[in-house]
């Protein structure tokens, strides 16, 4: 627990926060073992637990063996008493899922594109969700773009949301907490939080996608933003004389032809090699829907011109919209366990 929270009710929402964390990443607890986790008394957790089973936001799961004294005990969480609600924004469409405080999806909506019209058209959406899902305590919106704070700062070719403020918005609009993540930034979460933790990989998340292409970065188990949160943008990323990355991958093609022509095989090899040479990252992850594991190889290969082969990252594929997903979850899980108003 915070030993600097002095305040009487920051300190009951403190160990709420501290309580539902545990229960949800250990399965269940007993009130020994809670109290010993978060640094609390056994009369104080003994309190609280018996408010939130009250209150249907935890369970009994049964007693404990006796060692000799009164068994103890055990409690787990309802994972149904919060939903969460994640929201990707994509070219042709718009992606709705509701989950569970286990991450297990209740419900998903495919609507069109709320990217050409408005802030107020997406949160129209999201209220007709909520009223279906009344239990919804928090809100993860993904999006083609950088965000600071909540605000998008770029968003090109959607100019109604330029600089729109979608998490002050959102929150004013619903009385929940809104968490708003750059779409490659929640994808690398959501594929970083299913990989084992113990070797703290580096990694680089590479997406060709609908809106041009992105990067998400994440060092030593943190998300990479930068100083003005434009982190990722390896559009303009400067390759030949007179090309961005951008303009050499595409070349004037479609999206889905980049692969076929040599100009984007070697501006996709030439970026990879720049990332071992600053990063030096563990994986560098595609979207399987975009390249397959003999393009993986010529990129390799390629990349070997550029930069020695001993030390190149490896190269996998991974579902990215599923890791996109699971990284929004991640962000309005968090938002369940933590928010003060909860």
């Amino acid at each position: 627990m915070n030993e600097h929270v002095t305040d009487p009710k920051e300190m009951k929402k403190a160990i709420r926060s501290g309580i539902r964390g545990a229960l949800l990443t250990q399965g269940s607890a007993t009130i020994a073992e809670l109290s010993k986790k978060l640094g609390l008394s056994f009369p104080t957790v003994s309190k609280f637990l018996s408010q939130m089973e009250e209150e249907g936001e935890l369970a009994l799961a049964g007693m404990d063996d006796s060692s000799g004294g009164r068994r103890a005990k055990r409690y787990v969480y309802n994972p149904e008493y919060m939903l969460g609600l994640t929201v990707f924004l994509e070219k042709t469409e718009t992606n709705y899922a509701v989950f569970n405080c286990l991450g297990e999806v209740k419900a998903q909506f495919h609507k069109a594109s709320v990217l050409m019209e408005d802030l107020q058209s997406l949160a129209e959406h999201i209220a007709e969700i909520i009223e279906k899902y009344p239990r919804i305590r928090s809100l993860a919106v993904g999006v083609p773009a950088s965000v600071h704070e909540g605000r998008i700062t770029y968003i090109p070719g959607y100019e109604r949301f330029d600089q729109a403020d979608v998490k002050g918005y959102l929150e004013q609009r619903f009385s929940i907490p809104v968490a708003v993540e750059n779409d490659m930034n929640a994808a690398v979460l959501g594929y970083y939080h299913r990989l084992d933790h113990k070797n703290n990989p580096s990694l680089v998340y590479l997406y060709f996608g609908q809106n041009g292409p992105g990067a998400g970065i994440l060092v030593n188990g943190d998300v990479v933003r930068g100083s003005t949160f434009f982190s990722g943008e390896v559009s303009f990323i400067p390759q030949y004389d007179d090309r961005n990355f951008q303009q050499a991958l595409y070349d004037g093609k479609k999206p889905e032809q980049a692969f076929l022509h040599e100009e984007g095989m070697d501006a996709v090899s030439r970026l990879v090699a720049s990332f071992g040479a600053i990063l030096n990252p563990n994986r560098i992850v595609f979207n399987r829907d975009e390249v397959n594991q003999a393009i993986l190889d010529r990129i390799a290969d390629r990349s070997a011109v550029y930069f020695p082969a001993q030390h190149l990252p490896e190269l996998i594929v991974s579902d990215w919209k599923l890791d996109y997903i699971q990284g929004l979850q991640h962000l309005g899980l968090n938002l369940m366990i933590t928010e003060p108003g909860i």
